[in-house]
C-alpha cells in the first residue's frame, strides 16, 4: 500500500511541475511574439510622416517689388527644381549653365546705390553653386546639395531686385539626415527636388514671396 500511495504522489508532483512549466513558457510566449510585420508603422511616426505632406498651416508673407531685374534667373533656378523633382541630372546641369548666364547678366542699373555690393555678393555665391549644379549630372545628390543653398541666394537676390511673378518658399524637414532645407517654387503644389520619386510630396509651404 505504502509503494502506491508513494507512485500515485510521484504522478501528482509530475503533473503539477508540467503543468507550471507550461504557464511559464505560456508567458514567455506572449511577451515575444508581439512583432512589427513588414510594412508597419508605429501611430506616432504615421502622424509625422502625414504632418509634413503639403501641410500649409503657418505661412508667413512676403511682398517684394515687381521688377524682370532677375526674371531670367528666376526662370533658371526654377528650370533646375523641375529636373531635380524628375531626378534627371542632366537636366538639371544644363539648367545650371542657364543660370549661371542670366546671373552674369543682371542688369544692377535698377537696384539703389546702397544695395549693388550686396547684390554683387549674392550673385557670385548664386553662380558658385549654380556652377556646381552645371558640373556634376552624373552626382545629383551633389547638386541638390547646391541647390539647396542656392535657394537662400535666389531669395536674397529677389529681395533686393525684386521679382515678376509669385514665389513660394518650401520646407522639407526630412533633408539632409532630418535637419530640414527648404526651396522656392512657383506653385505650392509640394513636388519635391531634394529626393525626387522617393519622397515627392514631402515638404510644407512655409512663405509666399508675392510682388506689389
Amino acid at each position: 500500500m505504502k509503494q502506491v500511495f508513494l507512485i500515485i504522489a510521484s504522478l501528482a508532483l509530475l503533473l503539477s511541475a508540467c503543468t507550471g512549466n507550461t504557464g511559464k513558457d505560456d508567458a514567455k510566449a506572449g511577451t515575444s511574439v508581439v512583432t512589427n510585420q513588414p510594412g508597419d508603422m508605429p501611430h506616432d511616426s504615421q502622424q509625422t510622416m502625414s504632418g509634413t505632406m503639403g501641410q500649409t498651416t503657418g505661412i508667413s508673407s512676403i511682398s517684394v517689388k515687381r521688377s524682370q531685374t532677375v526674371s531670367d534667373a528666376i526662370s533658371a533656378y526654377l528650370e533646375i527644381e523641375d529636373a531635380l523633382v524628375t531626378d534627371d541630372g542632366s537636366k538639371s546641369a544644363e539648367a545650371g549653365k542657364n543660370l549661371v548666364t542670366a546671373l552674369n547678366n543682371v542688369d544692377k542699373s535698377s537696384v539703389t546705390d546702397g544695395k549693388i555690393s550686396e547684390l554683387e555678393k549674392i550673385i557670385e555665391d548664386a553662380i558658385e553653386n549654380a556652377d556646381h549644379i552645371s558640373e556634376n549630372k552624373r552626382d545629383i545628390e551633389h547638386q541638390r546639395e547646391h541647390f539647396e543653398m542656392l535657394g537662400t541666394d535666389i531669395k536674397d537676390l529677389v529681395a533686393i531686385a525684386g521679382a515678376d511673378r509669385t514665389l513660394y518658399q518650401i520646407f522639407c524637414p526630412m533633408y539632409n539626415n532630418n535637419e530640414g532645407g527648404t526651396w522656392l517654387s512657383a506653385s505650392s503644389e509640394i513636388k519635391n527636388p531634394f529626393f525626387g520619386n522617393k519622397m515627392l510630396t514631402c515638404g510644407r509651404v512655409e512663405s509666399v514671396i508675392s510682388v506689389r
